[in-house]
């Protein structure tokens, strides 16, 4: 490991040498020094950590630099090759705006006549609030008895707010994560509405319980679903430290919050005990215990241990490991995301040379002496080793199983936009909140990725629609 061109650990291997063969240094001198080198491992570790080697964001990068494209490298805009998209007349224009041409401007003595139009279309939008006022006709019988004309469904109240202003504040909530204080100033100065945060707060409320259908179709669907992708993160809730569990593919997304972590969330929540098909993720252990499902681990996670393993420890195995897997992934995708077995033994056989070099670069410890307790002390780099090689099956299941998907990025990326919400908002102020969230960015989350735009899924939401992918049988979009 190199840090300002200072080879870390062959310094500290001289100075092991050296108390080696200093036989004047006192035990408690000597015991001070070891503790010493082992907190400068343990600092250049952590320096030589970024977001290549390790889960950490590229946010958390020391000294990250920040690329700037090279002046005439490439021209603004589309590049050779690129299908283009211009702006396209409509057929059926919302306002038509005719145009006389003044014949005062015109040479006199000439005659004029009529010989068609050209055209030109100006797309623009029109933000305002709309005020329906119904009016119901009231008749009254000879016995003094009255009959009022039926308003439509779901206007109760003499002024009341309609569904699409509803779908809109949540769709800028809980969708484009704008906090309560600026979406009363975005209706306030586009709309001319004064919205309180209560008011807001329980346009939320409402869309939370009007999606309480979509939770209860949502689990059985990904509970047969032939791919669920898992993975859990660190949320606050009212200062306190909660977990945000995700289970989705890319055709389901289902968040839950809990105050647990491990299993007793997972089985409370109630997806993953009855996964039947393969569940990814990240070789968290409590994920093993559920053993009805085929597991796949996440390689994007392998990838960054073993370059760490080849950087900081100087393993080539790492190196030569690293290379295979991607090599791997451009094979499987080239043949359609499948490889015949033989095909698929062949990688195998390379994958498992690999580790034999690695037991020979990176041997297990020496055991510690007969009366001493305790075990002896494994590198990174050796664990990582031990669990590529216990775990075959499951860090190379993407080879011959359609199912199995590489990596785990599709847990990871519907996680991803709770962790922007929590650096906008800090935390969520209560459970009901969390809640709240998690049951909309699940159905938002779901509605694109069926097609189904945001904003559309929450207006037909509010106006009592099922949305038509909630309708298909046979739960085929969550295969």
């Amino acid at each position: 490991m190199t840090i300002s061109d200072i080879n870390v650990d062959e310094a500290l291997e001289r100075v092991r040498q050296q108390l080696k063969e200093d036989h004047t240094v006192s035990p408690s001198l000597r015991a001070a020094i070891d503790v010493l080198m082992l907190l400068v491992k343990l600092m250049a570790d952590r320096l030589a950590t970024s977001s290549r080697n390790s889960s950490k964001p590229p946010s958390q990068d020391p000294n990250r630099q920040r690329r700037s494209r090279a002046k005439g490298e490439r021209r603004p805009g589309g590049q050779p090759g690129h299908e283009g998209k211009t702006l396209a007349p409509v057929t059926d224009p919302d306002e038509i705006v005719s145009l006389r041409v003044d014949r005062r401007t015109l040479p006199k003595g000439r005659t004029y006549r009529s010989v068609g139009i050209e055209t030109r279309q100006v797309q623009d939008i029109v933000i305002q609030a709309v005020v329906t006022e119904y009016r119901a006709e009231v008749l009254e019988d000879d016995l003094g008895r009255r009959h009022v004309a039926p308003f439509p469904d779901g206007v109760t109240r003499p002024i009341q707010y309609g569904p699409r202003l509803k779908a809109h504040v949540v769709y800028l909530s809980q969708y484009q994560l704008l906090p309560y204080a600026r979406i009363q100033a975005l209706l306030a100065s586009q709309c001319d509405l004064s919205l309180s945060t209560g008011t807001l707060f329980a346009f939320n409320q409402e869309a939370y319980q009007r999606a309480e259908a979509f939770a209860e179709w949502a689990i059985p669907a990904l509970r047969q679903a032939a791919t669920v992708h898992a993975d859990e993160t660190g949320m606050q809730v009212g200062g306190k430290r909660y977990w945000l569990h995700s289970a989705s593919n890319d055709a389901l997304t289902y968040l839950a919050p809990h105050a647990k972590r491990g299993q007793e969330a997972m089985d409370a929540i109630g997806i993953l005990p009855y996964v039947q098909g393969v569940l990814v993720h990240d070789h968290w252990k409590p994920y093993y215990r559920y053993a009805d499902c085929r597991h796949a681990l996440c390689n994007a996670h392998h990838l960054r241990e073993l370059t760490a393993a080849w950087e900081n420890d100087h393993q080539k195995w790492a190196k030569a490991l690293h290379d295979l897997l991607l090599e791997m992934h451009q094979a499987v995708d080239a043949a359609g995301g499948t490889l015949s077995p033989e095909e698929a033994q062949r990688w195998r056989v390379r994958y498992r040379q690999c580790l034999t070099e690695g037991e020979t670069e990176c041997p297990p410890p020496i055991p510690p002496p007969p009366g001493k307790r305790g075990r002896a002390k494994r590198t990174k780099a050796r664990n990582l080793l031990e669990r590529l090689q216990a775990y075959e099956d499951d860090v190379l299941r993407f080879l011959d199983d359609p199912a199995a998907p590489f990596t785990n990025n599709q847990g990871e990326r519907d996680l991803r936009m709770t962790k922007v919400q929590q650096k906008i908002s800090g935390c969520f102020r209560s459970w009901e909140g969390a809640e709240i969230f998690c049951r909309m960015r699940s159905f938002l989350s779901t509605a694109v990725k069926q097609g189904l735009a945001a904003h559309t899924a929450l207006e037909q939401l509010f106006a009592g629609e099922v949305p038509e992918f909630m309708r298909r049988d046979g739960l085929d979009q969550a295969a």
